[in-house]
């Protein structure tokens, strides 16, 4: 069968295509050799200025040449690599055997070519490729989860003065604002975002079990973790990690992935509530012609988009979950389950950009709907009973809470008059009593609406 959107076995490549096409530069196969590619030329240049008399400094025109492979790497070179790799059952050598391959014609590099990979085991440029593809992706994922965060704190200040009805436990609470239930979860999200943003992406360039072997043997006197720095921060952006085994333990993923992760959990609450605001009628969503939202009851408008974000940010956290609790492990100083794990970078950060996608179409289709939540607010007073015990309590009178909890717990029916006829009774200053007097569920809001719009 044909490979197409149709055909395709996971919904990234098919589905939901589009929405990744901005990954597949970052984490696919041909992303992976690319990188692959960049970590050995750089190694190779950083050799050749090292002041080995085997190897002399490479002239412009051959750096020229070794960046060339990687600026205009093309999927054609890609499967030139594959096609090495059907022999070698070995991916990095066969990256190794590409490069040596491009450098034939030019006496210079061909001269240099067995320092290419020099000293090096796979996990040095696999690491290392990883790294630079998590950097870019993570630049991705951000600039998404900006735009999420962007937009839920410009609804915030936008309905900042909205009254709203609060629920905790699922019954009538202490008012709140539409715009301070946005706020809310914008302050969490720019928390999580800074996290995500502040996790050192590490990498490590010291040989087959991390103690520089095959380097030391070779030139005894070089200061090879030195040049291992200055290859992984100053040519590759990376962070030097001194101690390791075979592989880079993969802890920064693990907290990178758990940062994006909680992320997601915190956007998965967000479409829950605002899922749940919807099926109250506190929200109405725009229509779109043509658009139907059940095949049998024509009148539904379905929360499609909220639903879409939570399902698919469930699938990112399930596989960057299990990304961060495996990648850590490895038996004594390397087994390859994590190869085969590591390939999957891109699915997670796939199905999170999916997510966000969905979440940002059901924010622009938001309307609110005030008389529904005024409504909702005018058939509660008895949310009134904190801020009339409260006072109470200020000026001393006997058993506050017990006398709102015998009028108000569980009963039905209490009203405007019902609850300023009680606090009519009230032996309190006459200025506090009129601001109870005055006071409604929809005025009873706190500083809402200033935290609303500091968010």
């Amino acid at each position: 069968m044909v490979l197409n959107s149709l055909t395709a076995l996971s919904p990234l490549d098919g589905r939901y295509s589009r929405q990744c096409d901005i990954l597949r530069d970052i984490f696919s196969e041909f992303a992976l050799m690319h990188c692959r590619v960049q970590v050995e030329v750089e190694w190779l240049i950083g050799l050749s200025e090292a002041g080995f008399p085997e190897l002399p400094e490479l002239s412009d025109h051959a750096r020229d040449f070794l960046r060339s492979l990687v600026k205009n790497f093309s999927l054609e070179d890609c499967e030139a690599i594959k096609e090495i790799e059907r022999t070698t059952n070995h991916d990095v050598k066969a990256v190794e055997y590409w490069i040596k391959r491009q450098v034939e014609h030019d006496e210079e590099l061909r001269t240099a070519a067995e320092f290419v990979h020099f000293a090096c085991t796979s996990e040095d440029i696999n690491n290392t490729s990883h790294a630079l593809m998590l950097t870019r992706g993570r630049a991705v994922l951000l600039q998404k989860l900006e735009e999420v965060h962007s937009k839920i704190a410009e609804l915030a200040k936008l309905w900042a003065e909205i009254p709203m009805l609060s629920r905790t436990h699922g019954q009538t609470a202490s008012p709140t604002t539409v715009g301070k239930e946005f706020a809310n979860v914008a302050v969490r999200l720019s928390r999580v975002i800074e996290a995500i943003h502040n996790v050192k992406i590490l990498a490590k360039m010291n040989g087959a079990v991390g103690n520089y072997n095959a380097h030391l043997i070779a030139y005894p006197s070089f200061d090879w973790e030195a040049f291992s720095r200055r290859i992984v921060e100053e040519r590759l952006g990376l962070n030097f990690n001194t101690h390791t085994i075979q592989i880079e333990p993969h802890d920064y993923m693990a907290e990178l992935f758990q940062e994006i992760s909680r992320a997601n959990t915190v956007l998965i609450d967000f479409d829950r509530d605002v899922w749940g605001y919807i099926s109250m009628h506190f929200f109405k969503q725009k229509l779109k012609e043509g658009e139907v939202g059940s095949s049998t009851m024509p009148h539904k408008v379905n929360p499609i988009d909220f639903e879409n974000s939570e399902g698919n940010l469930g699938i990112a956290n399930a596989f960057l979950g299990h990304l961060a609790g495996k990648l850590p492990i490895s038996r004594w100083q390397r087994d390859l389950t994590d190869s085969t794990v590591l390939r999957n970078l891109g699915v997670a950060f796939g199905y999170a950009i999916v997510g966000y996608g969905a979440l940002m179409r059901g924010l622009g289709k938001l309307e609110v709907n005030e008389h529904r939540i005024a409504e909702d607010l005018d058939h509660a007073w008895e949310v009134l009973a904190e801020a009339v015990q409260t006072v109470m309590r200020r000026y001393g009178v006997p058993h506050p809470y017990e006398q709102l909890k015998a009028l108000t717990r569980g009963k039905e029916g209490i009203t405007a008059e019902s609850m300023r006829a009680f606090i009519s009774t009230l032996d309190i200053p006459a200025d506090a009593k009129a601001r109870l007097m005055d006071l409604t569920p929809s005025t009873y809001i706190g500083k809402a609406v200033e935290l609303a719009k500091r968010c």
